[in-house]
């Protein structure tokens, strides 16, 4: 489950985007995209990295983002920017775990990635379908930097592929389907009960 909340934090934060003009754009795929942004959609993920690879589901609604990995036996993580909560809920259990988002790290939807101190154009690329700039990222945290690669879908105003530099890793958006996405996929299901988060040995409980 903390991979997917993991895996979750890292597509919002280096894989969403916003478009950069205001007015309707149809799509190489026939979509029409309305605002300046990619606002509503769901899509398939690939994430992956030098020890395999993970499909997900996700679906996002403004600051609402949902992921549901193939391998998490049926839970699923839901990012709530509006609220600052993250929750990962577990069907099987009928319960689900509450985490704050620190203000810092609550989901925003830019073209710029977090921390990132310059970019630059490096090609032209298709990508499941979607013309795509190539940018070569570099971004600093703390005294430490990073190359990554940014691959922007110019049809939708969207990134759809982010991978580092180094090949250790990559996250990619395929099947992507605008629009509107039931409120009902970003709130917690009625009857479930909140549990404390485990700690590890010695911390206390957390209640």
């Amino acid at each position: 489950m903390v991979v997917v909340v993991a895996a979750c934090f890292a597509l919002v934060l280096f894989g969403c985007g916003k478009g950069k003009e205001e007015g309707k754009v149809e799509s190489t795929k026939g979509e029409t995209v309305t605002a300046k942004t990619v606002q509503e959609m769901s899509a398939t993920v690939i994430s992956g990295s030098a020890k395999g690879s993970m499909k997900s589901k996700f679906a996002m609604k403004g600051q609402k983002f949902r992921m549901e990995s193939e391998k998490g036996g049926g839970s699923y993580t839901i990012v709530r920017g509006d609220l600052k909560k993250t929750w990962m809920v577990m069907p099987a259990a009928k319960s689900y775990m509450e985490l704050e988002t620190k203000h810092e790290e609550a989901p925003v939807l830019e073209e710029k990635v977090k921390d990132e101190v310059s970019r630059r154009v490096v090609g032209s690329e298709t990508v499941d379908g979607r013309p795509c700039t190539k940018y070569e990222v570099t971004v600093r945290r703390g005294d430490k930097t990073a190359v990554i690669y940014q691959w922007w879908a110019t049809d939708i105003n969207f990134s759809v592929r982010t991978a580092d530099a180094d090949g250790s890793w990559f996250m990619e958006y395929r099947d992507i389907k605008l629009g509107a996405q039931p409120d009902s996929l970003f709130e917690i299901p009625a009857g479930y009960r909140k549990m404390s988060i485990p700690t590890a040995p010695g911390q206390g409980v957390k209640r």
